[in-house]
């Protein structure tokens, strides 16, 4: 009976199905990509209103893997001290009130948390959100970006602009995305990711041909449907649109 036990025990485990919280993919990832994205794009793209007039955090993602340990919940008391700064710098932009944000909090931890817990640096609920603001507040994206005159207005920018205030102020090139309205002649500038490696120091963002078609970006929507950002194309005017006054 014993013996009978191990075997299985052994085939259980070769297979995946024992899993514990350090229980990941076997693909391991090479970088971290800190994603901002600009409330008033987002909304225009997902029709919903918003009091944010500054980039707020999307995630930290891993460039490899999603979903690592689905066994491995979300607790909010485990980041309860940090609840106050997310609801201001990492907020659920389709959420009605504070206590929504969870629900995007939830899901980055799960689709992205869980992969980036192989690091012994964010290998808790704690350490993962609380490493993703401080590298925010390290950057300062709004800041970087009023350096160099680029300023949210109803005038339009080239995407060269956008990338050098960022290349020449971290020296790293960041991967700048957009979205496109119909019948529209500009695009609008949405999510701008900076990336760092394992030891949190920043690196270059590699563009590829996927990127074009936004198949690894992470949106939380309304609609299931959508397409999501793009790599912002780099001869269209880029419209940096204003917070919307009501």
């Amino acid at each position: 009976m014993r013996l009978c036990f191990v075997v299985v025990a052994l085939l259980c485990l070769s297979s995946g199905l024992l899993t514990s919280p350090y229980k990941l993919l076997s693909h391991q990832w090479s970088k971290l990509i800190l994603t901002y994205h600009w409330p008033e794009t987002f909304c225009i793209k997902e029709g919903c209103t918003t009091k944010f007039n500054y980039w707020t955090l999307h995630g930290l993602w891993p460039d490899k893997g999603d979903m690592c340990n689905s066994s491995w919940h979300f607790n909010a008391s485990q980041i309860k001290d940090l609840i106050p700064e997310m609801e201001k710098y990492w907020p659920n932009l389709l959420s009605k009130g504070p206590s929504m944000s969870t629900v995007l909090w939830k899901h980055e931890w799960l689709k992205h948390g869980t992969c980036a817990a192989t690091l012994e640096a964010l290998n808790s609920e704690h350490k993962y959100f609380s490493k993703a603001l401080e590298l925010y507040q390290k950057l300062n994206l709004d800041g970087t970006l009023r350096k160099a005159n680029i300023v949210p207005a109803q005038t339009h920018y080239s995407l060269e602009q956008i990338e050098m205030a960022i290349v020449n102020y971290y020296s790293v090139k960041p991967k700048i995305q957009c979205i496109h309205e119909q019948g529209e002649e500009a695009q609008i500038l949405g999510q701008i990711e900076i990336c760092f490696s394992k030891d949190f120091q920043l690196i270059n963002c590699e563009k590829n041909e996927d990127d074009y078609w936004s198949s690894l970006n992470d949106i939380l929507t309304l609609d299931t449907n959508t397409t999501g950002y793009y790599m912002c194309d780099e001869n269209t005017p880029v419209l940096y649109p204003p917070l919307e006054t009501v």
